[in-house]
């Protein structure tokens, strides 16, 4: 992977983008892939899109989610602690004692979660996300409702780190991780110039509501719609194999399997895998996939969909951790895949009358 796309990787990883907050981050996304993109542009729901070939007749869309797990503001008690909602599916239970970043109406305050201390019995067997409280160091309502108001976003504080070997931890990969890859899918295809159109989409909302992702499929109207999102992996400590499937960080990207999926699409990108010599994981989707391809595929007439995921540990909490390998394959296997389109594939099932 390239300097500047890894630095790239790093900005977006550094960026809040709380679900519903996302502006700042789309802005970032659009002025790097702005430079090799023949036209990028907004839409309503606030995701930001860059395209090649926007005249093709046969077009792909690449769904990565830009936004991010994190927590709203619901109330600032007389002694200026203030209370938070979940935004998307976040625990309270790593909160406790973690720094946060209120993004303020009035700037950015910093604070952490409270918690009891152990010699006054800890936080107890019934905590609950109602018991969250974050501590900023005020005294009173009045000197932090100078600051926050109901309704605003926070976010834990970590940034991006490196581990051992090609492993990367931060707050967010899922899935700003998946919004770089398309970015960085769409900065290699440029070199290339498929036959077909190509709208590479950071969408938004898709921890809390996927709308980002209808709105981008609705208003591009694709013939192929796949989502990069990330999945969970089973090889650490605690977690059953045989109950959620073998997934390995630095096992390769994860195709999805059931009922939504495409079967002519996977097949396709299983036989691009083996033509660039990247091995592939699976993952069962058998009712839904719980991602923006979900969205994707009920739009318009229905689009095909197929999901590829980065494996992903310790999915929602304040660190998760993946592999840079993973990904760089991933982006390799798209590439290809579009590269290889010429815009008549067979995308159905079932063919009548049979051949």
């Amino acid at each position: 992977m390239e300097s500047s796309a890894q630095q790239f990787l790093h900005q977006l990883l550094s960026t809040p983008s709380p679900s519903g907050l996302e502006a700042e981050i789309q802005q970032k996304w659009l002025a790097y892939v702005a430079p090799f993109a023949d036209t990028c542009y907004t839409d309503e729901a606030g995701n930001a899109i860059a395209a090649l070939n926007t005249g093709a007749p046969f077009n792909v869309l690449l769904a990565g989610h830009c936004d991010e797990i994190g927590f709203l503001v619901k109330a600032i008690d007389e002694n200026g602690f203030v209370y938070v909602e979940k935004l998307g599916g976040i625990s309270h239970k790593p909160a406790l004692g973690m720094e946060v970043t209120i993004l303020g109406s009035n700037g950015n305050v910093t604070g952490v979660f409270g918690t009891n201390a152990e010699h006054h019995g800890g936080a107890g067997d019934n905590f609950s996300f109602d018991d969250l409280f974050i501590d900023c160091g005020a005294t009173s309502a009045e000197e932090i409702k100078a600051y926050v108001q109901i309704g605003d976003y926070a976010v834990y504080s970590h940034g991006a780190i490196d581990l051992l070997g090609d492993r990367l931890s931060a707050r967010g990969l899922d899935n700003r991780s998946g919004a770089f890859m398309v970015a960085e899918i769409l900065r290699r295809l440029q070199q290339k110039r498929p036959q077909v159109g190509v709208y590479a989409v950071s969408t938004v909302n898709e921890e809390t509501n996927l709308g980002g992702a209808y709105f981008a499929a609705a208003g591009i109207k694709p013939n192929i719609a796949i989502a990069l999102d990330v999945t969970f992996a089973t090889d650490y400590p605690t977690v059953n194999a045989k109950k959620y499937g073998d997934v390995k960080v630095g096992g390769g990207p994860v195709l999805a399997k059931g009922a939504p999926i495409n079967r002519n699409i996977n097949a396709l990108l299983e036989r691009t895998a083996k033509e660039v010599g990247i091995d592939v994981q699976y993952e069962l989707t058998p009712r839904n996939t719980g991602t923006d391809a979900d969205r994707m595929r009920l739009t318009g007439k229905g689009v095909p969909i197929a999901l590829v995921s980065l494996p992903l540990r310790y999915m929602h909490a304040p660190r998760e951790v993946v592999s840079k390998q993973d990904m760089e394959q991933e982006i390799e296997l798209l590439v290809q895949f579009i590269a290889n389109l010429t815009g008549k594939e067979e995308l159905r099932p079932v063919v009548w009358p049979a051949t």
